[in-house]
This record gives structure tokens, C-alpha cells and sequence, in this order.
């Protein structure tokens, strides 16, 4: 299934954690980014704004490559 606005996703760490966006910020990832599940709110070429309800955070923006749907 094609990753669009309203599919739940979580982060997949691997891919996350060699992204160019690693380098450039902390790494230490919280650990719900990997284990709850994420709403795709926008899309806008390969980033996906994804809001994780759990947990009363912002939004982030992450490439769509580094998501997978949430089962």
C-alpha cells in the first residue's frame, strides 16, 4: 500500500538513523517514533508531516522513505 494523507506509519529506525537528517540533529531518537503509530497529516514531494497522538508532541516532517505502514 502507497503511503498518503491519513495512513498510519511508524519510523523505521534503521533507515532513520543513516539519513542524511540524523547527522544534522540529535540522535538520540525518542523511542514512540519507532513503536506507536504516526498519522500522515501532509505531503509534500518525498517528506511526509507525520503527528504521533500518544504523546503530546509537534509534528515532524520525515522523508517517506524512512516509513512504513503501522500494523
Amino acid at each position: 500500500m502507497a503511503i498518503k494523507k491519513g495512513t498510519f506509519v511508524r519510523v523505521v529506525r534503521e533507515k532513520l538513523e543513516s539519513s542524511v537528517e540524523a547527522t544534522a540533529s540529535d540522535t538520540r531518537f525518542p523511542p514512540y517514533i519507532f513503536k506507536t503509530q504516526g498519522e500522515i497529516l501532509d505531503i509534500r514531494d518525498d517528506y511526509a508531516l507525520v503527528k504521533f497522538g500518544q504523546v503530546p508532541t509537534p509534528n515532524i516532517w520525515l522523508q517517506i522513505a524512512q516509513l512504513e505502514e503501522f500494523k
